[in-house]
């Protein structure tokens, strides 16, 4: 990964890549370890919501920070790693928008909804990265529009509500092909608008559509026990 030259460098103790793994990786101990108590004077940052950090980390606040990553630095990660289809890439997609959204947090005009804007930056700089390494494959989705409509009442995440049914999602979301599962993972974690989803994949708004609805097609067929 190239190095970045940032005019706001990232805040001291900053994980580098692998240190991403190995924290998201590590199992937790038999025994927990006992409550951490808060230095007189010093704030517990774990107890404040996502806009309050978001605010205080754009102010500079590099505690505020670090409590917001590593809350959402899981999610971030799982998300990767299933746009790239890459451990390792995942880890350096996560890298480089964890230094970005450092970065662009004086810009984000909505604190409460930072997690869907992380969610975006990390789906930005997956794609970056899969761009940089290989070629985008040709795509001929337009016939399918018509006969598979796009509807998000219907979609399969809607009926994953038990861990079972989140298994056999996961599962099913590896069995798809490469854009299909890009396509449904950038609607549905990443929220993202088919214009968006289009733009990543380096394809049509109407193409970005068909995938999309191969893809839940697909899904609400191998739910269908989970109804």
């Amino acid at each position: 990964m190239s190095a970045l030259r940032l005019s706001k460098p990232p805040p001291r103790g900053f994980p580098g890549p692998w240190e991403f793994h190995e924290r998201v990786n590590v199992a937790a101990p038999p025994v927990p370890p006992p409550p951490v108590r808060t230095p007189p004077g010093r704030q517990d940052l774990s107890l404040l919501s996502d806009g309050i950090l978001a605010r205080r980390a754009a102010e500079g606040d590099e505690r505020a920070f670090e409590v917001l990553l590593r809350r959402h630095l899981s999610l971030m990660t799982a998300y990767a790693t299933r746009l790239t289809g890459s451990r390792a890439d995942a880890g350096d997609a996560v890298q480089e928008a964890s230094v970005a959204v450092w970065r662009e947090l004086p810009n984000l005009t909505t604190p409460d909804a930072v997690r869907g804007w992380m969610m975006k930056i990390v789906s930005r700089k997956s794609f970056d990265l899969i761009r940089s390494r290989k070629p985008a494959s040709d795509v001929d989705d337009e016939a399918v529009v018509a006969s598979l409509p796009v509807s998000d009442a219907d979609d399969p995440a809607r009926l994953a509500g038990t861990a079972d049914a989140m298994a056999g999602l996961a599962k099913a979301l590896d069995r798809l092909p490469a854009l299909q599962r890009q396509s449904w993972l950038l609607r549905e974690v990443g929220g993202e608008s088919y214009g968006e989803i289009a733009e990543h994949l380096g394809i049509t708004t109407t193409a970005a559509r068909g995938q999309l609805a191969r893809a839940r097609e697909t899904l609400t067929r191998e739910m269908e026990a989970w109804r």
